[in-house]
């Protein structure tokens, strides 16, 4: 039958392109392109390109969230380059939260190693999926949709995070919205928000306008 032969045709055809090559260590020495960092000569990648240690120590969480997140992304990793993984730590203080963001170019799969964190995201029916993880737990994060984590415990927590891409992308919507020079009049007009709690804000994030 016509139809299965040209699903079985475009199936090979896919799957021959689908690894034209083992690896593409990024050479960071080149500019950043749409698909990804130019591949560094084969020649001169080594055992190095492949390991990080780079996440093996607690990052500093004496800041405003209270939080740290130490990436393994490409920039820090050259060898995850085109490969679609990538891997970050999240330490948690007491209170620590990271807010609501997104990554919109990856899902995110979350285990905590130590203390408890509540964690959870809202779909783009605006239906809010939140559950307390507690040391084992792993929870899953559609890319692109709008999800936190929070220490809910009592003691310092601890997670790690993979994505699906080696350049998941970041965009924190606190940050988005009183970190930069959006006038205080369009966030009021979009958000429904009082203007004084805006420069409130803006100026704990280090807005303008």
């Amino acid at each position: 039958m016509l139809i299965p032969s040209l699903l079985v045709f475009s199936l090979l055809f896919v799957s021959s392109f689908a690894s034209v090559q083992d690896f593409c260590v990024a050479d960071l020495k080149q500019s950043d392109t749409p698909s990804g960092f130019p591949c560094k000569d084969p020649k001169k990648v080594t055992e190095a390109d492949f390991v990080y240690s780079g996440i093996g120590k607690a990052g500093n969480t004496t800041n405003l969230i209270k939080a740290a997140v130490t990436p393994a992304f490409t920039a820090q990793f050259p060898g995850v380059n085109g490969l679609g993984i990538s891997i970050a730590r999240l330490d948690l203080a007491v209170g620590g939260v990271i807010p609501m963001h997104t990554h919109p170019g990856a899902s995110e799969l979350l285990v905590v190693i130590e203390g408890t964190i509540c964690a959870g995201f809202i779909s783009s029916a605006n239906t809010v999926y939140f559950k307390t993880l507690n040391k084992g737990d792993i929870m899953v994060f559609p890319q692109g949709l709008l999800h936190f984590q929070l220490n809910s415990g009592k003691s310092s927590a601890q997670a790690f995070v993979s994505f699906g891409s080696a350049v998941p992308g970041l965009q924190i919507t606190d940050f988005a919205l009183f970190a930069n020079e959006l006038p205080t009049e369009l966030v009021a007009a979009t958000t429904f928000l009082d203007v004084a709690q805006i420069k409130k804000l803006k100026g704990v994030l280090g807005g303008s306008n």
